[in-house]
C-alpha cells in the first residue's frame, strides 16, 4: 500500500512501539527518514538505528528506542508540516518546544537539523516535527 506521508508514518510507528514498550521498531528506508533519525540520535531521543538492504533495492531501518525508568524518553512526537499543509518558519519565528527542552526538526537549505542548529546557522525552513 502506498503511503502519502512517509515521515508521518515513521513517527506513528515510533509512537505505537513506545506505547507497547517495544525495544525496536522497523520502518521502510528513505533519505528524509535517515536524516530525521540522525537528528533524533544526535539529540539523544533514540539509541540508534541500523539499515538493512534487500535484493530488490529496497531498504529498511530498524530503530532502537530509548527508555529511562521504564518510561519512553520521547514523551511527545508530533508531525507539524503535513502534505496538505506545509509549515515554514524564519529564524526569528522558529518554535521553541517545551521552553527549549524539546526539539523542532527542520528541513533547511543547509540540510535537516534541529532548531538550535538552525538558529546557529541563521537559516529557516520547513518545520517537519517536534519532539519532547
Amino acid at each position: 500500500m502506498a503511503v502519502n506521508d512517509p515521515l508521518g508514518d515513521m513517527l506513528t510507528r515510533i509512537r505505537n512501539a513506545q506505547m507497547r514498550k517495544r525495544g525496536k521498531v522497523s520502518t521502510p528506508g528513505s533519505s528524509l527518514r535517515k536524516k530525521v533519525l540522525d537528528v533524533l540520535e544526535s539529540e539523544g531521543f533514540i539509541r540508534g538505528y541500523s539499515t538493512t538492504e534487500f535484493d530488490n533495492g529496497r531498504s529498511e531501518f530498524e530503530i532502537e528506542l530509548k527508555y529511562f525508568d521504564n518510561e519512553p524518553v520521547i514523551r511527545k512526537l508530533e508531525r507539524v508540516s503535513k502534505p496538505g499543509r506545509r509549515v515554514y518558519a524564519t529564524v526569528d519565528a522558529m518554535p521553541r518546544v517545551a521552553n527549549g527542552l524539546g526539539v523542532a526538526i527542520l528541513s533547511t537549505p543547509k540540510g535537516v537539523m534541529a532548531d538550535h542548529a538552525a538558529r546557529e546557522a541563521n537559516v529557516g525552513g520547513e518545520v517537519l516535527c517536534t519532539v519532547f
